[in-house]
């Protein structure tokens, strides 16, 4: 079952020269425990951008998200704050417009969004990069489990929600079954591409 997206990508022309890179993948894949290790392995990298998502629930020990209200995540939309938002699993999501700057500044800025918006975001920026993180199912059902976050909805559910759009599929798949910190040296590697030192 797939989950229409509310989604905001209002600019005329595509902005660069910048890289924006996605990171996508089902609920429980690790996505943001491997953003977090990412993100402290290129602290010293001022090119490298991992921007804090604005979310109507609260952050967990993983995420290193912005609580809003929904009246104030409404509000930030219609002030035209984010750069694109979206809803999934009943909360708003979004990304705050300032990624725009960093990537007319040429930095490279990673970040986790719905799988639903990737097609905007091709349209919307010059050099976009998708990174599905996925796991086996029995896993991915573990770690939700595990969680207790019941205002997410049903496990099932999110399990087997699909996006039907060619756009959405990803340029790298990274399956997150072994240490994270070996599968955040993977995503760190396919960031910095050429600029990593092996």
């Amino acid at each position: 079952m797939s989950e229409a997206p509310a989604i905001s990508v209002g600019r005329p022309a595509a902005i660069g020269p910048g890289r924006l890179v996605l990171v996508v993948g089902p609920s429980g894949a690790g996505k943001d425990t491997l953003l977090g290790l990412a993100k402290a392995a290129c602290a010293d990298d001022a090119d490298i951008v991992f921007p804090r998502r604005a979310i109507t629930r609260a952050a967990t020990a993983s995420e290193d998200n912005e609580q809003l209200s929904p009246g104030a995540f409404r509000d930030a939309v219609e002030r035209g704050a984010f750069a694109v938002n979206w809803e999934a699993h009943g909360h708003c999501y979004g990304l705050r417009s300032a990624i725009d700057d960093d990537i007319r500044a040429g930095r490279t800025v990673i970040a986790n969004v719905s799988r639903t918006v990737i097609g905007a975001l091709r349209r919307a920026y010059l050099d976009v990069m998708v990174i599905a993180i996925t796991a086996p199912p029995e896993i991915l059902a573990k770690r939700l489990a595990s969680r207790g976050r019941g205002s997410d909805g049903q496990i099932e559910h999110r399990l087997g929600r699909t996006v039907d759009d060619a756009s959405a599929t990803p340029d790298v798949t990274i399956v997150n079954m072994s240490s994270a910190e070996y599968h955040a040296r993977q995503l760190v590697r396919i960031v910095k591409g050429d600029r990593w030192d092996q």
